[in-house]
Order: structure tokens, then C-alpha cells, then sequence
């Protein structure tokens, strides 16, 4: 029965006043939304001015290195996505981009392997670790964070091992021309590469049944299973999926430098993590998205070169990336319970 049926009155619904009618038309809070790209606008235009950093930092050697060198972290980051986004945690990336990284190397400049070999190879060993992970975690019923941690530190070994702890140089310049050498607008292909997976996975996660169904089982996995949703299929192959894309991340970071080493990489893990969570603070608060991922990686690596050419301290990179990902995680949390608490009414 009607509130008016109750009554026996006639009751008018006061119309929407255009503060309302812009929130239904605009998603979300749009200052939230673009309070990280204004940071990141603003952090770049305070290092551009600071008399310390004014001569070295507004340059195009310095945005090249920003946008080009450091792709490699927006890619193992959008691989990272797949998993959190099914509410599982992947800390094997760092070492399978870096095994990757290895396994191409050693087979294009130690066995004479043509270069698109060894690139198919070095994704098939991204691939391959993606897909055990996965296979621990849902058929032993594991907890991916302890899986995942424990195949990190075992593909370290085997890093060490193939490499004898010593760097590859020399990899094919049919790798690293198209990566870094190779220029767009200015900037290294590779930038462009790190867009164009981002558009996928947006396109994957807002537009077809398979980011729909991950989103699902992220937010409910008890839910998704009584949808009839394959929860573990779906979890499976986000692990697969993050596998394979630190296996593409390696192969772009081995084209950067044209050799492969067995320690830098394995320092992506931090910086990934705090990208991610602070990706899930702007664009699309409350989710893990691929705009909010790639603005965030470049906020990041923006502020940690901005300190470097200061002549901050070695260790600032480490407090930097520490306290970014400790402030992420918080104001996503805080951003996914507003969320939760708008649908709810």
C-alpha cells in the first residue's frame, strides 16, 4: 500500500533540485574523482618551479625517462589489477616480470634464440606461473597471499640460479627500438603500449560478462556462487591473467635497457601495490580501475624523481612508496564503504 492510499492524500514528490539532478548525471563526486590528476598537475608544476629542481626536472630527457623507462611498472600494475579485483592478492608479479625479463634474455643472447622467440617464450613463462598460482590457490583451497608469496620467493631463487647472479646485456635491438629507441609525439613507444593495455582491460572490466563476473566475486563471493557464477574458474584466471601480463611487463622492461638483471625488477612489488590502491582513490573511488592505476603510477613516479633530483636521500624512495600504499589502502577503504553506503541509500 501507497503512502497516499494510507492517507487518502494526494501527495506531490518535490521535484529534484539541480544539485540532484547533476549527481544523477554525474557518477560519483567529480572533486573525489579528479582530486588525484589535480595532485598530480600540481606536483609536477611545484618541482617544474622549486629553484632546486627548476634547471633538471622540467625537461624533456626527465619526461622521457618518466614516461618511458617506468612503463614497466604500469603494465605489471594492470596485471595486478585482475586479481585484486577478484579479491585476491598476487605478490609473485615483481619476480615473474623479472623471471620473464631473465628467461628472454638468456635465450636471446647466451642461445642465439630469434627475438620473437624468446619474447613468446619469456610470455609463456609469465603465463605458466599465473596459471599455477592459480591452480594452488583454488583447487588446494589456499590463501593467495601465502601461495603467492611463497612462488615469489621460489622464482627468486630460480632467477638467481639460471643467472648466476650476474646481468644479460646485449638483447636484440628489434626489442628495443620499438620500446624505448623508437619515438611518438617525443615520447617512447612503450608509454603508448601501457594506454593501450589499459584501454583493454577498462574495456574488459566495464563492457563484456567477464569484468562484470570478476567485479562480482570480488565483492561477494558467496553471492556470486549463488548467481551461479564458477567462482574459483573466475579467480583461476584472474591469477592466470596477472601471470601473463608480468610476463609482458618483463619483456618491455628487458626493451628499455636491452639487457636483463636479477635484482630491479623484484622492486616493482611496492610501487605496484601502492599504484594500484591509489589508482582505486580517483576516477572510479571504491574500485581498483586502469585510468586511476596509470595516473597513479605516473603521480608516483613523478614525486619519487622530483625528491631524487632534489637530492633527497636513497631511502625517501622507500618512505615515499611506503606511506603512499599505507594512505592508498586507507582512502580506498573509505571511498569503497561511501560507495556502499550511496547503493544502499
Amino acid at each position: 500500500m501507497s503512502v497516499t492510499e494510507k492517507t487518502g492524500t494526494e501527495q506531490a514528490e518535490p521535484s529534484p533540485s539541480p544539485v540532484q539532478k547533476a549527481r544523477q548525471l554525474l557518477p560519483g563526486n567529480m572533486a573525489e574523482r579528479l582530486a588525484l590528476p589535480i595532485a598530480w598537475g600540481v606536483l609536477v608544476l611545484v618541482f617544474s618551479v622549486l629553484p632546486s629542481t627548476s634547471g633538471t626536472y622540467p625537461t624533456l630527457s626527465n619526461f622521457d625517462t618518466i614516461f618511458g623507462a617506468q612503463t614497466a611498472i604500469v603494465v605489471v600494475t594492470l596485471g595486478l589489477l585482475c586479481p585484486l579485483t577478484a579479491g585476491d592478492y598476487d605478490l609473485s608479479v615483481a619476480f615473474t616480470l623479472t623471471l620473464s625479463s631473465m628467461v628472454l634474455a638468456i635465450l636471446n643472447v647466451n642461445q642465439g634464440w630469434p627475438i620473437g622467440l624468446a619474447i613468446l617464450a619469456a610470455l609463456g613463462v609469465g603465463l605458466s606461473v599465473g596459471f599455477i598460482n592459480g591452480a594452488i590457490v583454488v583447487l588446494l583451497g589456499l590463501d593467495p597471499f601465502i601461495v603467492t608469496l611463497g612462488t615469489g620467493t621460489f622464482i627468486n631463487g630460480i632467477i638467481q640460479w639460471i643467472s648466476n647472479s650476474n646481468t644479460i646485456s646485449g638483447v636484440s635491438e628489434n626489442l628495443v627500438n620499438p620500446v624505448i629507441v623508437d619515438k611518438f609525439l617525443g615520447i617512447p613507444l612503450i608509454f603508448y603500449y601501457g594506454l593501450a593495455l589499459a584501454l583493454l582491460i577498462m574495456y574488459v572490466f566495464e563492457f563484456t560478462p567477464m569484468g562484470r563476473r570478476l567485479l562480482m566475486v570480488g565483492q561477494g563471493r558467496n553471492v556470486a556462487r549463488l548467481s551461479g557464477l564458477h567462482v574459483g574458474r573466475i579467480r583461476w584466471g584472474a591469477l592466470t591473467a596477472s601471470g601473463l601480463i608480468a610476463g609482458l611487463a618483463g619483456v618491455l622492461y628487458t626493451g628499455t635497457s636491452g639487457s636483463a638483471d636479477p635484482i630491479s625488477g623484484t622492486q616493482f612489488l611496492l610501487p605496484a601495490f601502492a599504484a594500484a590502491f591509489l589508482g582505486a582513490t580517483t576516477i572510479m573511488p571504491g574500485r581498483f580501475n586502469p585510468w586511476g592505476t596509470v595516473i597513479a603510477v605516473y603521480f608516483l613516479v613523478s614525486g619519487i624523481t622530483g625528491l631524487v633530483l632534489a637530492g633527497a636521500s636513497t631511502f625517501v624512495t622507500d618512505l615515499f612508496y611506503g606511506g603512499a600504499l599505507v594512505v592508498a589502502i586507507a582512502l580506498s577503504r573509505l571511498a569503497s564503504r561511501r560507495r556502499a553506503s550511496q547503493a544502499g541509500g
